[in-house]
Parts: structure tokens; C-alpha cells; sequence
């Protein structure tokens, strides 16, 4: 395996630890409804940070966003969008089928769509068979996914010991909304396919492979940003508990720390996709389509980590935890087995 290659899988790695971690700064914000909490902190990883990187990368911002037709931005805009519901899609998940199972059952679906759907769009898929790497790659994925589906039981047995239910449990629902999410938050994988020629367009511009796919982020995330926003200025807009006026009527101080801790949070999960755009960098363009599987398993790996550091899984028993200590360690061979299917 060669060092690129483990760069690669490193800054994924990065990358899902700040996806792992995003949430507990909000998780401080007091007294504050979540649709105020999340606009704020998605003002700034979906709007601020994108075009400040942008601007700060490309001698001259409006050229190269006037260069490319309307044909070529509206499908990035749109899988970006298509994320942005993939998102929503992912709290109500939670809620009605608890924490492991929603996040077992959507991770596992976007996985699959995310990682797979691109190859067979392309016709490359059959292509993969005929290959050692590709055939090695492939079965990082089932192997990923196996790792996904232990650390879900896991935190299925965690919740039983702990005694904890999804807040308004509802089987059908709550898969009908996994298998959307799951769809939709692939959008994301699609988005940075479809915007390779604006990576082509910055590569020519002398920006650093590292950086290019950060400048399609302006318009991927704008559209996440158009759905998320709108989701939530609806709420406030409607819901007559929920006021926006109320939420910044709270003391200074206590304002002025809800709105840190919530651009912390955006902060950190701008950072997972910044990361994601290094670790894809160096990624054979080949197998591109295998940034998705390795951002998505290493989030589970590194939620499950996070969730023993802080831990969340003492009174749970040992047995829990040896099936998610399982899960991690079968996540873990199944990105070095795509390491290996990528250096064939």
C-alpha cells in the first residue's frame, strides 16, 4: 500500500472523527430551540466557510464560478440538495427508530447507494469483477458493511441494558425515513461526481489536488443549505412555541456562548468534508467512488470510539461493548482491505 494511498484512508479518518464529533459542541447551546441552533451553525459550514475557502483559494472568485454554464452547476446544486434532505431525513430517523438502529439502517443504505450507484451509473461496475483491485475493493465494502450491522447491534444491546427507547418509536415509519435518508444523503457522493469538471477547471487554475474539490462546495453545500434553511425558517415561521425572538432574548452571555458553541459545531462539520475533499485527493481516480464508503464506515468506527472515550458505554456491560470493540476492529480491517484493492 502505497503512502498516498494511506494518506488517503488517514484523511478520511480525520475527516469522520470531526463527523463523529460535530454534535457535542451543540449539544452546550441552552435554552435555544434546534431549528435556530442548527441554522446558526449551518450559516456557517454551509455558507460562510465554503465561500471564505473559495475566495481565499482561486485568484478570482466570480471568474471561475462565470465559467461554467448553467447545464454543468445545476446538477451539483441539486445532489447537493438532495443531501440537504438526506440530512432532515436523518433527525427524524433517530426519532422514531432510536439511535443504533436509525443510524445502522441509514448509514448502511447511504453507504451502499453513496459508494456503488456511481460505478453502475457509469458502467464501470461489471468492469470491477474483472480486476484484483476491484475485486478487493468490493469486498472492503461487504466487509464494511458487516462492520456497520455489528456496531448497530451493539448499540441495540447498549439500549437495552440502558433501558433507553426511540422518543416515538414507530417501526414502519421509522424505516420509511431510514431507507430515505439513506437514499437522499448519498447525494452527497453524487454532487462530487458530477462536479469533476469544476475540479478539472481548478486543477488547471494551479490550485493543489488537495484543494479543488473544496471550491465545488459552493454550490454542492448551497444546496443543503437551501433545504436545511428553509426546513427550519419554516418551523419557526409556523410552529407558535418556536420563536426566533425568544431564542436571542436570552441573557449576553448566555448568547454569546449558544452562538460560539453553535459556529463551533459548524466548524467542525464543515471539517469533515474538508477532510473528505484531502482524503479523495489521493484516492486513484479509478475507485473515487470508495471516498464515500471510507468517509461513512469511518464515522461509525469513530462515533463507537468517541462514544467509550466519553464513556457513554460504562453501566451498558461488557458484552455490548465487546460486540461494538468487534464492530470497530471489522471496520477497520475493511478500510485496509480497500487499501489494498486501491494499491493493485
Amino acid at each position: 500500500m502505497n503512502s498516498a494511498i494511506v494518506a488517503g484512508i488517514f484523511w478520511h479518518l480525520v475527516g469522520a472523527a470531526s463527523a463523529a464529533c460535530f454534535y457535542a459542541p451543540f449539544k452546550q447551546v441552552k435554552k435555544w430551540s434546534w431549528e435556530t441552533m442548527w441554522s446558526v451553525g449551518g450559516i456557517m459550514s454551509w455558507l460562510i466557510l465554503p465561500w471564505a475557502v473559495s475566495a481565499a483559494l482561486l485568484p478570482d472568485f466570480w471568474s471561475y464560478y462565470g465559467s461554467f454554464s448553467a447545464s454543468q452547476l445545476l446538477p451539483v446544486f441539486l445532489f447537493g440538495a438532495m443531501w440537504g434532505v438526506g440530512n432532515i431525513n436523518y433527525g427524524l430517523t433517530m426519532r422514531y427508530l432510536g439511535m443504533s438502529m436509525g443510524i445502522g439502517i441509514a448509514i448502511g443504505i447511504t453507504l451502499v447507494v453513496g459508494t456503488l450507484m456511481t460505478p453502475l451509473l457509469q458502467g464501470r461496475f461489471i468492469a470491477l469483477f474483472s480486476s484484483a483491485g476491484g475485486r478487493l475493493t468490493l469486498l472492503g465494502v461487504l466487509v464494511a458493511l458487516i462492520g456497520i450491522a455489528i456496531v448497530t447491534r451493539a448499540g441495540l444491546l447498549k439500549e437495552r441494558a440502558l433501558g433507553i427507547n426511540a422518543e416515538d418509536f414507530n417501526l414502519k415509519k421509522g424505516l420509511a425515513l431510514a431507507v430515505a435518508c439513506g437514499i437522499f444523503s448519498a447525494g452527497m457522493s453524487f454532487a462530487m461526481d458530477a462536479a469533476k469538471p469544476m475540479h478539472d477547471a481548478a486543477t488547471q487554475l494551479g490550485i493543489d489536488p488537495l484543494y479543488v474539490a473544496l471550491l465545488s462546495y459552493v454550490i454542492i453545500m448551497g444546496g443543503g443549505a437551501l433545504v436545511n434553511l428553509a426546513y427550519c425558517f419554516i418551523r419557526l415561521a409556523i410552529k407558535p412555541e418556536l420563536s426566533v425572538k425568544s431564542d436571542f432574548s436570552v441573557a449576553k452571555p448566555m448568547l454569546l456562548a449558544n452562538i460560539a458553541f453553535a459556529v463551533l459545531g459548524g466548524t467542525m462539520w464543515y471539517l469533515q468534508f474538508f477532510f473528505y475533499a484531502w482524503g479523495h485527493a489521493k484516492i486513484p481516480p479509478q475507485y473515487d467512488f470508495v471516498s464515500w464508503m471510507l468517509h461513512m464506515s469511518l464515522y461509525v468506527l469513530c462515533g463507537g470510539l468517541v462514544d467509550l472515550l466519553l464513556k457513554e458505554w460504562k453501566s451498558a456491560g461488557r458484552h455490548p461493548v465487546s460486540v461494538l470493540s468487534l464492530g470497530c476492529v471489522v471496520i477497520i480491517i475493511a478500510a485496509n482491505i480497500v487499501g489494498l484493492g486501491l494499491a493493485v
